[in-house]
């Protein structure tokens, strides 16, 4: 996949232990059967560990660590892996601290913490997730310039009607600033710019996002293009005439993506090494594209940072 670089990981509990749970959390309500990697090689994968290990952060990255941690224990009966959200800044912040395994994270460490505190955070990438600009079903408008979409957040723009839609208000629904989301929004939607305070709704999970925007007319937002291709809930909008597709990101055409991150504490040993080794096999390839992700080794382009 990538090679390893320095960094880290975040909050929201999901425990998954022996008996098979389907992808889906408090905040990222969706499921899918995990494809079976018979005949896929899982060679350098040790699955004789046991132990407990947790992984904490990206809810962009949760779906697919919790299903790839569902196939790990049922080939490790003795592993148990537990899954939490909370977002990259939190996950970053954990693992800097030492207080979970691994920390999962849509960012570079360097974005969150400092080089002190990011110092001996080994940086394994998994793959690519892209966002997507999402609105409510009954907002007509099916694209956005990058310059409407900057005005829309920060607060300039706040009717529909200014931008080629009917006449109605706008509802902002943000992440917290844990949010590698958010972060990643930002920096390449919104170019870096600071978001309108005081009018803007906040959700601190993919899911509470996809349900406050698709019970909210007129309301706009952004998720990891990983949950919102699979929820009809919400309306994904185009950038710059620009469809929100993993073709387009591959290819370059779209640039709002990341790569997700998986950092320890120093180099993985025992459990979380195991762990890490099957994340980054050829067995979770398949995983990875059902969920909507990017394999690392498919892209085009790339980022440093």
């Amino acid at each position: 996949m990538f090679s390893s670089k320095r960094g880290l990981g975040l909050a929201l509990s999901v425990v998954l232990a022996g008996s098979i749970l389907l992808s889906g959390c408090a905040s990222n309500s969706r499921t899918s059967p995990a494809p079976s990697t018979s005949g896929v090689s899982t060679s350098g994968v040790d699955f004789t560990v046991s132990g407990n290990i947790t992984a904490a952060g990206s809810t962009a990255l949760q779906p697919l660590v919790e299903q790839a941690a569902t196939q790990f224990m049922q080939s490790d009966p003795n592993a148990k892996i537990s899954v939490q959200g909370g977002g990259s800044g939190t996950g970053l912040a954990q693992i800097a601290q030492g207080s979970v395994d691994i920390g999962d994270s849509d960012l570079f460490a360097a974005a969150k913490l400092t080089a002190a505190q990011a110092t001996g955070l080994v940086d394994h990438q998994v793959c690519v997730v892209g966002f997507t600009t999402v609105v409510n079903p009954n907002v007509t408008v099916d694209n956005l310039t990058t310059q409407q979409l900057q005005q829309i957040f920060t607060g300039k723009i706040t009717n529909w009607s200014a931008v080629g839609g009917s006449n109605l208000p706008i509802t902002i629904i943000n992440r917290p600033t844990t949010s590698g989301t958010r972060a990643t929004f930002k920096e390449y939607a919104l170019g870096g710019l600071e978001e309108a305070q005081g009018i803007a709704l906040t959700e601190d999970s993919s899911g509470a996002v996809a349900k406050a925007v698709s019970g909210t007319p007129g309301s706009i937002s952004y998720l990891a293009l990983s949950f919102a291709s699979s929820n009809n809930t919400v309306k994904m909008v185009s950038l710059n005439g620009v469809a929100p597709t993993n073709a387009n990101i591959i290819s370059g055409q779209y640039p709002i993506w990341s790569y997700e991150h998986m950092y320890t504490k120093g180099d993985p040993q025992g459990l979380t090494k195991a762990f890490i080794d099957y994340m980054m096999s050829p067995a979770v390839a398949p995983l990875i594209q059902q969920l909507g992700y990017i394999v690392g080794s498919s892209m085009t382009v790339s980022r440093t940072s």
